[in-house]
């Protein structure tokens, strides 16, 4: 193995923090251009990693299916493997608890849906395929995940945003630790088989829980603020982004968490960030000014 990847999506959430992970480790990693042939720039590469996703849920229909066509071709050219960022849309809304590689794809939405025809479309190419399943991004070096755009948007106004009960677990993925996750499977890919659903348990936690610890790193009582879903429902019908956020309201009301059994069998000894140091360094890096009780 020459320990070389090609990352499509470089920029991205996954992307970037992939790219760091990889380099680290000693990696050969080169960034995919968009509108090039991905065939040829896949060209004595052990891995693609597929981090390409449409923003905002831009036309998921027409541009996911485009993606992984690319992205199988090139494989299937080159012999490399693929990692691919899965999430939980594809469980559904009738599944409750704990998720892993053996619980039903039941998906209620469109997007869900989507995402179950295109792992399908990985299954049946014979390229291999590791799918690393997580939960909601935290990125410590962004503003576009659900923890800057909702949670913490108005924390220095004493606000804590929330989207769903206070009580509902929610299954969360610190993107560095994702990103180490994908290198140790990479690089025993040889023992692993053609096809791999492997859930990324990361963390857990609910809003209490989230509060809690926020309050604790700040000093400051936090008093909670309800996202406007009315809002999105009125602007449906001409907005594309509040259209595709209502469809996936059910998830942040739903009671869930990943499975970390199967990834520890493979990874033994992998661990990962606790909440509290994972989100110190988030507000180190983006509310530096609220941080005012010592480390």
């Amino acid at each position: 193995m020459t320990k070389t990847i090609l990352i499509a999506g470089a920029n991205g959430k996954i992307g970037r923090h992939a790219a760091t992970a990889f380099a680290a480790a000693g990696w050969t990693v080169r960034s995919y251009q968009r509108g090039t042939d991905m065939t040829a720039a896949a060209q004595g590469a052990d891995i693609i990693l597929n981090g390409l996703n449409p923003p905002n849920y831009h036309n998921w229909a027409g541009l996911i299916p485009q993606i992984t066509k690319q992205v199988i071709a090139a494989a299937q050219a080159t012999g490399a493997t693929v990692i691919l960022p899965g999430n939980v849309y594809n469980y559904g809304n009738t599944c409750i608890g704990e998720w892993d590689e053996h619980t039903p794809h039941t998906p209620n939405t469109r997007k869900g849906k989507i995402r179950v025809e295109m792992e399908q479309a990985y299954r049946d190419s014979g390229v291999q395929t590791l799918i690393l399943r997580a939960g909601n991004f935290i990125d410590p070096d962004g503003t576009e995940d659900i923890m800057s755009i909702i949670h913490l948007r108005s924390l220095a106004k004493g606000k804590l945003g929330m989207t769903g009960p206070m009580d509902s677990t929610q299954a969360w993925c610190y993107l560095p630790d994702w990103a180490r996750a994908a290198v140790q499977l990479a690089e025993k890919k040889q023992e692993l088989s053609q096809f791999e659903d492997i859930a990324f348990g990361g963390l857990a936690f609910n809003g209490h829980q989230l509060q809690a610890e926020l309050q604790a790193l700040t000093g400051h009582d936090l008093r909670v603020s309800q996202f406007p879903w009315w809002l999105m429902t009125a602007l449906s019908p001409f907005w594309e982004l509040a259209r595709e956020m209502k469809e996936m309201r059910y998830l942040f009301a739903l009671d869930h968490r990943l499975s970390d059994t199967r990834l520890h069998a493979l990874l033994p000894g992998f661990t990962t960030t606790p909440l509290q140091a994972l989100l110190r360094a988030k507000l180190d890096a983006s509310l530096p000014e609220m941080m005012a009780v010592p480390a």
